[in-house]
């Protein structure tokens, strides 16, 4: 949830998130234009270095709603005062001091969709990264927007998910009907 909800990060991303990463921000409104709606609670999160950012670029992804409830509420219920977010867990189901690794990620991913009942060698943890720019597209999210919280680079790229998404609902597929 964390992945996606963030912009899609990537498995290397989350499997070394830390605590020192996170800010509770102030919630925000469900609708922001509608003073009266739901506050909603809020984390960002300061990526640091990426495969496309710098350790000293200021880049930062926001979680709302859910997601950054459930994040909140998976480092209370741990007890996570530092360090990484998403620990390994021994054979004895004991909670680590060290991180998960990105291959752990990837192994989660595959676990929880064998349980959704879906084939889990059609899914990977890339796949919330690729899911997250359809799903913006779908929704109708500018590109520069979604780009923003998935912290893309190149326009070329992320644009690709919003081609495909868009070519059904587009005119130029239509012209002759």
């Amino acid at each position: 949830m964390a992945a996606f909800a963030s912009g899609g990060r990537r498995r290397s991303e989350i499997a070394g998130l830390r605590l020192e990463q996170l800010r509770d921000d102030p919630p925000v409104l469900s609708d922001p234009a509608d003073p009266a709606s739901t506050p909603l609670p809020c984390l960002s999160i300061r990526l640091g270095r990426t495969k496309t950012t710098e350790a000293d670029d200021d880049a930062k992804a926001l979680m709302i709603g859910p997601p950054a409830a459930a994040l909140k509420a998976w480092i209370a219920r741990a007890k996570i005062a530092r360090g990484p977010v998403f620990r390994a867990i021994d054979r004895w189901g004991t909670l680590e001091e060290r991180a998960l690794s990105p291959q752990s990620v990837n192994l989660a991913v595959k676990r929880r969709c064998a349980a959704a009942g879906l084939d889990p060698r059609e899914f990977s943890a890339h796949g919330l990264r690729s899911g997250y720019r359809t799903e913006a597209a779908r929704q109708g999210v500018s590109l520069p927007e979604a780009m923003q919280q998935s912290q893309h680079r190149s326009v070329q790229q992320a644009a690709s998910y919003y081609n495909d998404a868009e070519r059904t609902k587009g005119r130029a597929a239509r012209l002759a009907i």
